[in-house]
């Protein structure tokens, strides 16, 4: 494996899933805070109140990305903390945290990697309709300036969003993440206004004179056909048109997909969103775990299935398909006309870990997951394909959302009742991957 010299090296986290202390520093309440109180939302009712703690620990965690030698770090702002009406005045403890964490970055040479949304709305945004109607994209880039005033001298690459396919179809249409809602019709809106409030975002960033890259995070949907026939071919397609072209299209300026209007999905288009959404941006993030299989299901009113897999899976029951990270990255990158660099801004495993009697994690099975995927992305680089960086998911083990504590995705273990970190073996695997030094 090979990777240039200004390869990105970076891990990842959000702030609901690792910061805890919701109810300090005058944060305000978020649809997460909301969902977590749902009898049977998550996994015993767990949430994020304490999580990591990385709300009072964010010094020691900078100290740990630093000693593997990672060289950004990518984490989330929670709009909960700088606008606690989710508009309107500032809170300066917000700033203050996000800024003394980039500050405690910078002091060991590591990057920050800010992401403006990782799905923790303002309850109180949430009850005027959220996502799914139209003024939250007004709110969404009163916020964003607030984050490039704020913090623009000291955040070193901006990401709008986090996942629009998992913010939309698993929050607004399958209702199995926060805000819990199951209604298609608020599903598609919910796509248009996330996609355009990132675009205005970015348009204001702009206006700022900024000049750290800006972006958007996606996990898209690019399965490939069960066999070659034909009719799982086109289930394949027609897969890829509902989870992929659907938000990366836009994007490039392309549109929507025709398969919206033939599933009859109706986007709140108003003049001049679409030549909006197409903004310029620096980069494309993308978030990969898994590709599935799927064959044409008549039976199914998105007119195709998953099919059964071979492969091992995860502790998440996710098949482990590390050319499905070749064939995705190669397919956006086609679909970009290799325009635009691109990141994966996450990749990882969650593993079933234990603290051995040596008091060490023997994560063996994360290793081989990560340096397969690794492979891919130096295949990838040697293509031609300009994939800049990596950020693996997770930094710590975290609240895995409607899982709660039940899966372990970080390469630092956390002790939810200590709270103290050990480093797996994955997480020096990956110091001698950034060393240069591969097994």
């Amino acid at each position: 494996m090979k990777f240039p010299d200004d390869f990105l090296w970076g891990a990842a986290t959000a702030a609901y899933q690792v910061e805890g202390a919701c109810r300090e520093g005058g944060r305000c309440e978020s649809i997460w805070d909301t969902f977590c109180r749902v009898p049977g939302a998550t996994f015993a009712g767990e949430n994020g109140d304490v999580a990591c703690d990385q709300y009072h620990r964010y010094k020691e965690d900078a100290a740990l990305i630093a000693k593997l030698g990672f060289k950004s770090y990518r984490f989330s702002i929670s709009w909960c903390r700088i606008l606690l009406g989710g508009t309107g005045a500032v809170n300066p403890e917000g700033v203050a945290y996000y800024r003394n964490l980039c500050a405690e970055l910078h002091k060991y040479g590591v990057q920050a990697c800010a992401t403006l949304y990782h799905w923790d709305l303002p309850q109180v945004l949430q009850d005027k309709g959220g996502w799914a109607e139209r003024f939250i994209v007004d709110a969404f880039v009163e916020y964003a300036k607030v984050c490039f005033k704020e913090l623009g001298d000291c955040v070193d690459q901006w990401i709008t969003m986090n996942e629009p396919l998992c913010i939309t179809f698993i929050g607004y249409m399958e209702g199995r993440h926060a805000p819990g809602v199951r209604d298609p019709a608020q599903c598609m809106r919910a796509v248009h206004h996330v996609l355009l409030a990132h675009a205005k975002a970015v348009q204001a960033y702009r206006a700022t004179g900024l000049k750290a890259p800006i972006g958007i995070a996606l996990n898209i949907n690019t399965p490939r056909p069960a066999t070659k026939d034909p009719a799982d071919i086109a289930a394949a397609q027609l897969a890829r048109s509902c989870g992929a072209e659907l938000f990366v299209f836009p994007l490039l300026g392309k549109g929507y997909p025709s398969v919206l209007a033939e599933k009859g999905w109706k986007m709140p288009i108003e003049s001049g969103d679409m030549e909006a959404i197409a903004e310029k941006i620096d980069f494309i993030g993308l978030n990969y775990y898994f590709e599935n299989a799927v064959s044409a299901d008549k039976d199914n009113p998105m007119g195709y299935s998953d099919t059964p897999f071979w492969q091992k899976c995860t502790d998440m029951g996710w098949p482990i398909v590390p050319n499905g990270l070749y064939r995705q990255i190669k397919w956006v990158n086609d679909a970009a006309c290799g325009k635009i660099p691109i990141y994966i801004t996450e990749n990882g495993e969650a593993v079933a870990d234990v603290v051995a009697s040596d008091d060490r994690i023997h994560d063996q099975e994360r290793i081989d997951y990560l340096k397969k995927h690794l492979a891919v992305c130096s295949q990838l680089i040697e293509d031609g394909v300009p994939l800049k960086g990596y950020f693996v998911w997770s930094l710590l083990d975290n609240f895995e959302w409607a899982c709660g504590y039940t899966k372990r995705f970080g390469i630092v273990y956390v002790d939810y009742n200590t709270q103290k970190r050990t480093l797996k073996d994955s997480a020096y695997f990956l110091r001698d991957m950034i060393a240069g030094y591969v097994e």
